[in-house]
């Protein structure tokens, strides 16, 4: 019997190999610095409160912001004026006429600013407009 070495397992090292979970972990990482951006769309808004609420649907909506200074943003991006958001509308709307439209308003504004922006909304083809609110937590 000619084994060599003193602890009777023939010399093996039984080290963890930790790279293979380290390359997981940097994978995952990275797929969720890229996700997560994409999970918010459109202007951050502090939207208004409503115990009605209902879940959307599946399909993706046009995200359309209204900042509490009456800026208006299609997803991400500013229109300097109501000419330019209604011109950028038509372009969506030419692409997928049949697009739901998601309308996020700050709170602070007035029903009459709201209602001038869903008129600009409809008058560029959309064939309706969701309005998006916080749910009601708690009595």
């Amino acid at each position: 019997m000619g084994m060599t070495g003193g602890s009777g397992r023939g010399g093996l090292k039984s080290d963890i190999n930790i790279t293979p979970l380290v390359d997981v972990v940097l994978v995952l990482l990275i797929i969720f610095m890229v996700v997560t951006p994409l999970m918010r769309r459109g202007k951050a808004v502090e939207l208004p409160r409503s115990s009605q609420f209902t879940k959307e649907e599946r399909r993706d909506p046009l995200v359309l912001s209204v900042t509490g200074d009456q800026k208006l943003y299609v997803e991400s991006e500013l229109s300097p004026d109501a000419e330019h958001f209604k011109g950028r509308l038509q372009e969506e709307f030419r692409s997928q006429p049949s697009r739901r439209v998601l309308l996020k308003a700050d709170h602070s504004l007035a029903c009459a600013e709201v209602g001038k922006v869903m008129e600009l909304i409809h008058a560029s083809g959309a064939k309706s407009v969701g309005l998006g609110v916080e749910e009601l937590k708690g009595p």
